[in-house]
């Protein structure tokens, strides 16, 4: 485990900020602060994020770094660590420079491609973990490496033909042709010719006359293929080209983020989530952050209606929230959206949890729907000391305060208990700050949290996670609805729908009595598909004053057979006259293809 380093300057640092910004000013990004981490790589999958960094050691003056790490999060807000399920010693024939790596899914494993000294050349290579988990662990895939050339920030692209490709490189730019089995290739690497028209053109060093410089990161997307690069270190901008194929020819399009931060280095990674275009990149925005101590940050962002894309700038307050944080299932405490002075660490019931507490401490988490009203809160926790007090405030570490749980000494900092007290003033969708507070040194620890309240009654949809069968459901339009077991986001049921006649079919409920005239509803849906890659959304019918309307619940997303994916999105019903019926249900955007539903809410 980590010094306190970090943790202590930011608390001194936003002591020292309170007077000046208000609790609104407070910054989402970077979105992990408990650690240094670079070269950032998401994939989606499941309805969540994952994002795997490096970890920049505390004090670095160089790219000291050791392991890898994973984060998740459901709503590009509140990001879940999940620890280092891969480092050096995972391979037995590297020997130092845990350096930028991506992983990919496919066959049903998760594939991380990372650089490393090999050992017996002392060059860099480039080796291959696998697992069965987007979060871990992973070993070591083939005890070797998969391409040597010294060269560094591998990055995986699967065609739509199936074909996936490795490309790397610093200071040149290869790629291979990957088997099926992602851990072997067929022909030779090959080395893509870097030309001005391709990738820019370099003032000021006739060796290197591109742009071209590190970081590379391969996406197709209308037909398009990019190709997103660190350029021209140092300070290192990123820049983008684009081809009509996976192997070029390169077109070069221009600048995505100019030279910013305290960081000479950055690192691209780009995803589509939920609707939206993101883009992750690294900068040396904590305290005590520079070039070898680095923070990963994301940024929202639309494509132009030419493909290209925008100037992206750095960022404070980040990418905004995707619907809410539900406060009366069980969160992890290590979610967190902001945080001062605490870490983490592995807990001894599995995962991680939230460690090193001083007083004064806290965690933000955001967008946190209370609904109607919370009555009470647990918290899991640890104590080899004497414990302290959690402090429940909305709106800023000083806010309003909800309610106060104590914590005992347990005998020891892995010695769990869980503690509850009364909650009083939680309602409507709040930031919370869970603040500790108590003696001299470290307090406790905790695990996890959970409210609950009269909020868990408020959902328009009844029988959302449909472990009651298919009570309460319908279809809309055609199709037969049954209830599945085979296929479950949550609990043992989902429910399913086949012989849909159009795209507008889906399965439905009546809320037209718990509907509310003007009020915003966050509405979320787990859906998978049974066959082809649907784009699906939640809809609402609204009959009233003899006329019936249609109200986009979700934005359309991209659903596949591999795995579940979440719909979210907010929206205001509104009518005039007498609501005659009101119906949610979920349709595609085109097609008739059955899908499967799990763990609905309209509240």
């Amino acid at each position: 485990m980590r010094s306190k380093l970090i943790g202590s300057l930011l608390t001194v640092a936003m002591l020292g900020l309170a007077a000046l910004l208000a609790p609104a000013a407070r910054a989402d990004n970077p979105i992990v602060q408990t650690i240094y981490t670079a070269d950032p790589a998401p994939l989606v999958y499941n309805g969540r994020v994952y994002l795997y960094t490096g970890h920049d050691e505390d004090n670095s003056t160089w790219f000291t770094m050791k392991e890898w790490r994973v984060w998740s999060s459901a709503d590009m807000v509140n990001w879940t660590d999940h620890g280092s399920p891969l480092n050096l010693a995972s391979f037995s024939w590297a020997s130092d420079n845990a350096w930028a790596g991506q992983t990919v899914y496919r066959n049903g494993k998760f594939y991380w491609y990372v650089p490393m000294t090999v050992r017996a050349t002392g060059q860099m290579g480039i080796g291959v973990a696998v697992s069965n988990s987007p979060t871990g662990p992973f070993t070591d895939a083939i005890g070797r490496p998969l391409v040597s050339n010294g060269q560094i920030d591998p990055t995986v692209f699967i065609d739509d033909d199936g074909q996936a490709y490795l490309y790397w490189g610093n200071p040149d730019l290869w790629y291979v042709r990957l088997n099926s089995d992602m851990t072997s290739y067929s022909g030779s690497p090959t080395k893509i010719q870097l030309t001005t028209a391709g990738f820019g053109s370099r003032s000021g060093d006739a060796s290197r006359p591109t742009l071209f410089e590190e970081g590379p990161w391969v996406y197709k997307r209308n037909g398009l293929y990019y190709i997103v690069f660190a350029a021209k270190c140092c300070s290192e901008f990123i820049g983008y080209s684009t081809a009509p194929g996976p192997t070029g020819p390169w077109t070069y399009r221009g600048t995505i983020m100019p030279t910013q931060g305290s960081s000479f280095t950055n690192h691209p990674g780009v995803i589509d989530f939920n609707g939206g275009s993101y883009f992750f990149y690294h900068n040396g925005a904590l305290p005590g952050g520079g070039g070898f101590t680095r923070s990963v940050a994301v940024e929202k962002f639309n494509y132009n209606a030419d493909g290209t894309i925008p100037t992206i700038t750095m960022t404070t307050g980040g990418a905004p929230q995707v619907g809410t944080l539900n406060p009366y299932v069980r969160q992890e405490a290590e979610t967190i959206a902001w945080e001062s002075g605490v870490e983490t660490e592995a807990a001894s019931e599995g995962g991680m949890d939230v460690g090193y507490i001083d007083n004064g401490d806290y965690i933000k988490v955001k967008g946190v729907a209370f609904g109607g009203g919370a009555t009470s809160f647990s918290a899991r926790v640890a104590s080899a000391t004497s414990g302290g007090t959690i402090e429940l405030r909305l709106g800023s570490p000083t806010g309003n305060l909800v309610g106060t749980c104590s914590v005992p000494g347990t005998g020891g900092w892995q010695t769990w208990t869980t503690v509850t007290c009364p909650v009083n003033g939680a309602s409507g969708t709040q930031d919370l700050y869970l603040r500790f507070t108590g003696g001299s040194g470290s307090l406790f620890n905790v695990n996890w949290w959970q409210f609950s309240g009269s909020a868990v009654t408020t959902d328009a949809i009844t029988n959302g996670d449909t472990e009651n069968g298919a009570t309460g459901w319908k279809v809309f339009g055609s199709g037969t609805l049954t209830s599945n077991t085979s296929q479950a986001h949550g609990g043992s049921r989902s429910l399913a729908i086949s012989g849909r006649t159009a795209s507008w079919n889906g399965i439905a409920q009546d809320v037209t009595s718990r509907l509310t005239n003007g009020k915003t509803y966050t509405a979320t849906a787990w859906v998978r598909a049974q066959s082809g890659t649907p784009s699906m959304r939640a809809t609402l019918a609204i009959t009233a004053g003899g006329s019936t309307s249609y109200l986009a619940l979700t934005p359309s997303t991209t659903v596949g057979t591999g795995g579940w994916t979440q719909l979210s999105g907010t929206a205001t019903p509104s009518w005039s006259g007498t609501l005659s019926g009101a119906t949610f249900y979920v349709e595609t955007d085109s097609g008739t293809d059955g899908y499967y539903l799990d763990d609905v809410s309209l509240r």
